[in-house]
């Protein structure tokens, strides 16, 4: 084992872990009045680590050499994809939080909690530990690390109600799920004898017995309560909800990521061979959330509520690209993965821009009526961002869910596609409920407060992102897509 090699494969990760313990001393001893400078080298050395991917991400990185730890991990493109996509959000989720923290929404604990980046890093070193694990082992430590770092943001508002319920809602069903993949894992090493991704994918090959597919079940189904899918989703709107809402906007994207990254990579290094195993269960998935997401979402007052069952919605046409079992289906997915940050970065940013004169946060509708009046930029970019989500050209939006259909029905799932085209336009109603609340509603009048640069910068950036000039960055998106999935597929 060239451990060397090994290390500069992790050189990311190992940035990360160095920045999280250096900037923890300096909140142990600088409290939270460090809170705002801990952000920002937070924020530094998550660029710092998106720019050392970049080089390996350009020219393609797969085969032996991608292999760490004696196979322990794989930093293959399809990891760099994912990482790249994980400390970006990572960083948006830096440069909103600020503001919410120094408003009254944050409670009696005002000012920016020194503690809240740094456990930012820490979950964006287990996510990246994630989506380049190539064992079992590996799969599990990435996990929990990011598993408890999460629970931690969940509840980090300690003497708010709300915070504190998301917090333990969230650790319990999560510590259930934690354990019920654990079971599939050992019922994996059982029947198979390793815990390799290499080592179970040869010993599943042939007929499958019972005990093995209870692994695969047990495993997908453990999987599928950490990207929120129908029917492990029960916490989402709750902690969506509950959760200060810079800490909503970090898990509808980062951890949703590696989650599905990590997804993907199982699915097809793993069960591979045994497709027919787990595919019915993924369209199954892909199905009940498309359209569990749309009905559940039609009677929310609460906008971050809503928003979880867009995820839940938006999830579903995830797994779809995933249910297509080829690598056209994975650079699908991957390509509507990027687009979906970009849009849901752009929702939270612009919902933390809903603020009294005092910075009071408003998250109904009774309180966005007539924004187009008294706030129109916000309103402007909310309707973006909406009718991307629903899928409406000549938004970004219609060309993530057009690649996923297309890869679907290229793959001769004609009737599993026809369905979720169906299904989606029921979506699409709660989507232009935004709009006309804000554009043909009364205005009331209560969104009056300023929004700092660093809200507008994000709000800008991904609004240009979803609009028709997005469309600019298709070529090169599906080619680097098309490289990641690819790789996924490079199994010996």
């Amino acid at each position: 084992m060239d451990f060397v090699a090994s290390f500069a494969l992790i050189l990311p990760e190992l940035v990360l872990t160095c920045a999280g313990l250096v900037l923890l001393l300096v909140a142990a001893w600088g409290g939270d009045k460090a809170g705002r400078p801990i952000a920002i080298a937070a924020a530094a050395a998550l660029f710092a680590a998106g720019f050392l991917l970049v080089p390996a991400l350009h020219t393609g990185a797969d085969g032996p050499a991608t292999l760490a730890f004696g196979g322990l991990m794989k930093i293959d493109t399809f990891a760099l994809f994912a990482k790249a996509l994980i400390y970006l959000s990572a960083i948006a989720g830096l440069m909103i939080a600020p503001a919410f923290f120094a408003g009254p929404s944050a409670g009696a604990e005002r000012g920016m909690r020194a503690e809240y980046p740094v456990l930012i890093l820490f979950s964006s070193v287990g996510m990246s530990i994630m989506v380049s694990a190539s064992d079992f082992m590996t799969l599990y430590l990435g996990l929990e690390l990011t598993s408890l770092t999460s629970y931690v943001l969940a509840a980090i508002l300690r003497r708010d109600t709300r915070s504190g319920e998301a917090g333990l809602k969230y650790f319990v069903l999560g510590a259930l799920a934690s354990g019920i993949l654990l079971y599939g894992m050992s019922l994996l090493y059982g029947f198979t004898g390793g815990t390799a991704f290499t080592a179970v994918r040869e010993g599943l090959t042939g007929q499958m017995g019972t005990g093995a597919l209870f692994g695969v079940i047990f495993v997908l189904s453990g999987l599928a309560f950490k990207i929120s899918a129908v029917p492990f989703h029960m916490w989402t709107p709750d902690v969506y909800e509950g959760a200060p809402t810079p800490v909503t906007a970090f898990f509808s994207t980062a951890p949703k990521v590696a989650a599905v990254a990590l997804t993907a990579r199982v699915v097809f290094e793993v069960f591979g061979g045994q497709v027919a195993a787990w595919q019915q269960i993924v369209m199954f998935m892909a199905l009940a959330s498309i359209i569990f997401g749309a009905l559940g979402a039609i009677g929310q007052e609460n906008l971050k509520r809503l928003l979880a069952y867009s995820s839940i919605n938006n999830i579903g046409f995830i797994l779809l690209g995933l249910a297509v079992a080829n690598a056209d289906g994975a650079s699908a997915m991957l390509v509507y993965l990027f687009i979906y940050v970009a849009m849901s970065i752009g929702s939270f940013a612009a919902l933390l821009m809903l603020r009294a004169e005092d910075g009071t946060l408003y998250e109904t509708f009774a309180d966005i009526r007539g924004l187009s009046v008294t706030r129109p930029a916000i309103a402007w970019a909310l309707l973006i961002f909406m009718f991307s989500l629903a899928g409406i050209p000549p938004l970004l939006g219609f060309y993530s869910k057009f690649v996923v259909f297309q890869a679907t029905i290229e793959a001769g799932l004609v009737a599993f596609g026809a369905i979720a085209i169906a299904a989606s336009v029921i979506g699409a109603f709660y989507y232009i409920k935004f709009v006309k609340v804000m554009f043909f509603d009364e205005p009331a009048g209560v969104v009056t407060g300023k929004s700092g640069p660093a809200h507008w910068v994000l709000l800008g950036m991904t609004a240009l992102i979803v609009s028709p000039l997005g469309y600019l960055l298709t070529p090169s998106l599906t080619d680097l897509a098309d490289k990641a999935a690819a790789s996924l597929f490079l199994v010996p």
